[in-house]
């Protein structure tokens, strides 16, 4: 989720890396009315009216593929259908087309409210990290302005835009990268149905146990391996380190 992963316990990003079909697993504390996605500025480079597509990729194109995929939620974590999602970015060179719409586009959630984009990886230019810039709105609802981030970018120490709980989960995946992010909007939603508590139990063969809060920089081991926390969260099923790259890291 994009609530504040340090501050809230809550990871700031997609359950698990997927193509974006099937419905989404269960949201962790479903029924806290989460934080919404932090806004940032919109910057110099936006322009109205980009086509809709889901692909932003052409024949041709230099760069990294990246697709980026996840779902939109309301405050209750309940997925939103119909959102408008409108990306930009830069080029493999860092540069924004301000004159036509190539890496501009828009597309809408499913009625499962997930998207997904296909994209390059974004170059860098002086001041910034590497970062794509969306705009997010839930049928007659405000629009949301931010920009998602990379891990592991050395830019990130010293972009003073730069928002940790942004973050997207990367992996590898052959040449190309795959992301994933949820975005959580101010929008009122009736609590969906309370999760079943699950008792905390050590995990076999490990000390990794669910309904731990973990902080970043915590070990555990799972499965007879070793583990480093990245980001600040409570272990839920189905979050155990080898299933989640982006909230453990294997040492």
């Amino acid at each position: 989720m994009a609530a504040p992963a340090v501050l809230m316990g809550v990871p700031a990003l997609a359950r698990t890396l997927t193509d974006g079909t099937g419905a989404p697993a269960l949201t962790p504390a479903c029924d806290d009315g989460d934080d919404p996605t932090p806004p940032q500025m919109e910057g110099p480079y936006f322009k109205p009216n980009s086509p809709r597509r889901t692909s932003l990729v052409e024949p041709g194109t230099p760069g990294t593929r990246l697709s980026v995929s996840g779902w939109v939620f309301g405050r209750a974590c309940r997925p939103i259908a119909g959102v408008l999602l409108d990306f930009w970015q830069a080029d493999v060179n860092g540069a924004y087309d301000n004159t036509g719409f190539r890496f501009r586009g828009h597309q809408f959630t499913g009625a499962d409210g997930a998207f997904r984009l296909d994209t390059i990886v974004p170059g860098l230019y002086p001041g910034r990290t590497r970062h794509i810039h969306v705009k997010v709105q839930a049928p007659g609802r405000p629009v949301l302005t931010t920009q998602l981030y990379f891990p592991g970018e050395p830019r990130n120490t010293t972009d003073p835009i730069f928002d940790a709980r942004l973050l997207m989960g990367v992996r590898d995946a052959g040449g190309a990268k795959q992301a994933a992010f949820d975005f959580v909007l101010d929008v009122p939603q009736d609590p969906g149905p309370t999760p079943t508590p699950t008792p905390t139990q050590t995990s076999p063969g490990g000390t990794w146990a669910v309904g731990t809060a973990y902080r970043a920089g915590d070990a555990v081991t799972y499965a007879g391996r070793g583990y480093v926390c990245l980001q600040a969260h409570t272990a839920q099923p189905g979050w155990e380190p080898p299933s989640v790259p982006a909230l453990w890291r294997a040492v």
